[in-house]
């Protein structure tokens, strides 16, 4: 398994991950991420690479806390394509984001999680994450 940075030409297959986390994303909007991540020095996208195929990814975000020292990094996508799981992939995807973490100074991490993915949150248990707040969402479209 190669894990490395998300190129530009890695959009296709991740539309086709996306799709599989249940997200609807066109390849226009995963090519404007994808350059938008690459100047930026707070946020990353990782893939997995298996026999030259993406079977997964993780974004990696960081923000400036306001109410206390330090960095938080935010995880909001990690998706592991269906015929790849439970062979390590989401494990190596959060020990790459964990060194991005602690390079950019962060002094903790969250991800979030749908109420129905229960095997993804018994992951994150497994992985060290606790449960630990409620999230409140106000849409503006």
């Amino acid at each position: 398994m190669i894990l490395e940075t998300a190129k530009y030409q890695h959009a296709p297959e991740i539309v086709l991950l996306m799709n599989e986390l249940g997200y609807q994303c066109s390849l226009d909007l995963i090519e404007s991420k994808l350059k938008f991540i690459t100047r930026s020095d707070f946020d990353q996208v990782f893939v997995a690479i298996i026999d030259d195929e993406v079977v997964g990814l993780i974004s990696c975000h960081v923000t400036t806390l306001f109410h206390a020292a330090g960095k938080s990094g935010r995880i909001t996508s990690l998706v592991v394509s269906s015929g790849a799981r439970r062979k390590g992939v989401g494990e190596a995807l959060l020990h790459k984001a964990d060194n991005y973490f602690l390079k950019k100074e962060c002094v903790k991490v969250e991800v979030t999680s749908s109420e129905h993915r229960k095997e993804a949150h018994k992951f994150y248990k497994a992985m060290g994450y606790l449960q630990e707040s409620t999230r409140f969402i106000k849409s503006y479209n």
